[in-house]
């Protein structure tokens, strides 16, 4: 939730806006309205982000603006290979969901959660084998910066994996799309959360952040190498993902 960019530039204006109090304010209707927003989709699109990591190394992971930690519940379900695992956020009542949902389903072993900017952690360098964010990259002051962050703390042949949401290449669907944006997003977050500011917020950081193919380049900008983006549900969300050189 992320307020929009120009694609010429790599700083976000969400610097203008303190996003860790307003997830503090949505954090415990947030799992109910992404999956409502997304129309139940956000739960296929974690598991094929997930079904992108290795599954037979034993793995150390960190989960970048980690929220309510679904995508780091899907790693931890998926791939017993993941033998230590890091949920990284700057909302304490995010993270405290989180906490409670991992203790939930017994899967606390070897996770640790941390309230830290994505951009300049506490990690030293070449600390994990996958660094992962979900829909939160959009909600970082500058991309690129968090984009170096994220191979800074990589080991060399590790993986780099962001699930994003993303704007479809056919204009029928771009038109639906942005209709629900601009008035269906907003409408649902207010009735169900109360809080019509965060989720407008939501509507116009998808309309503003980079496009698939600006994205790459800044992964590739920030050192990463064999780039890819995969697109979902017609291009409305994509899996990006990106390697550090051994």
């Amino acid at each position: 939730m992320r307020q929009g960019v120009s694609t010429t530039s790599n700083a976000s204006p969400a610097t203008d806006r303190p996003v860790g109090p307003m997830f503090d304010r949505i954090a415990t209707r947030y799992d109910l309205l992404n999956h409502l927003l997304s129309l139940g989709r956000d739960v296929a699109w974690r598991r094929r982000a997930v079904g992108c990591l290795d599954a037979e190394r034993s793995l150390k992971v960190v989960d970048l603006a980690t929220g309510t930690g679904d995508l780091l519940i899907a790693m931890l379900r998926d791939r017993p290979n993941i033998t230590e695992a890091v949920g990284l956020d700057l909302s304490p009542n995010m993270l405290e969901v989180c906490r409670k949902k991992l203790r939930q389903r017994g899967l606390t072993a070897g996770t640790r959660l941390l309230c830290e900017d994505v951009s300049a952690t506490s990690f030293p360098e070449n600390s994990f084998h996958a660094a992962t964010m979900a829909f939160g990259i959009r909600n970082t002051a500058d991309v690129l910066r968090t984009l170096q962050e994220m191979r800074r703390i990589l080991r060399p042949g590790g993986a780099a994996l962001i699930l994003e949401f993303s704007w479809p290449k056919s204009a029928f669907v771009r038109a639906g799309y942005l209709a629900y944006l601009r008035w269906g997003v907003p409408l649902i977050g207010r009735l169900v959360s109360g809080n019509k500011q965060a989720y407008r917020y939501l509507s116009t950081s998808i309309e503003g952040f980079h496009r698939p193919r600006e994205f790459c380049r800044l992964m590739k900008q920030a050192g990463f190498i064999e780039v890819a983006a995969t697109p979902l549900t017609w291009g409305v969300a994509s899996i990006y993902t990106g390697g550090k050189a051994q």
